[in-house]
């Protein structure tokens, strides 16, 4: 009889995980695409909603923990700032701790955008069924935290 929760053996683990990559590429393609085709009634993109969810969970950041909280550069970050201050909502801060790296906050307006659309995703988010159980998440994110470890050397920018 095979022991499901024995640890795997490397080239089992490396087989399986391969799975897990290629579930996770179209799952993050389609979740981009459903915030594109409209799921952000007030036209959000992708990269704006990215960084006022940042700011919404965390409080103000500079652009560069931004870029490494999200594993992206903190250039496009910077664009995605630039957007969301256009349409007002985040705003520059001083920053105490360095001087040459604002805080950027969110404004009421960018609250309650981020909360529309975040409050829109949970009623989605609620249909996704299959009987999953609290383990069965708290595995899966377990699982998915030790693959982006794994991945730490790779230069971001």
């Amino acid at each position: 009889m095979k022991d499901i929760d024995a640890p795997l053996a490397p080239d089992a683990l490396a087989r399986r995980l391969t799975e897990v990559y290629d579930l996770v590429g179209p799952l993050y393609r389609r979740a981009q695409r459903s915030v594109e085709q409209g799921l952000t009634t007030d036209g959000l993109s992708v990269g704006v909603r990215a960084v006022l969810t940042l700011l919404h969970r965390n409080g103000p950041m500079t652009v560069p923990q931004m870029g490494r909280a999200q594993s992206i550069s903190r250039q496009f970050v910077q664009r995605m700032v630039n957007d969301a201050a256009d349409r007002n909502l985040v705003e520059s801060l001083p920053n105490p701790a360095h001087r040459r790296s604002s805080l950027i906050r969110l404004t009421d307006g960018g609250r309650a955008a981020i909360s529309g659309v975040l409050d829109r995703e949970h009623l989605l988010l609620r249909e996704v069924g299959g009987g999953l159980t609290d383990t069965d998440v708290a595995t899966c994110l377990r699982v998915l935290q030790a693959m982006l470890t794994a991945l730490d050397h790779v230069d971001d920018a």
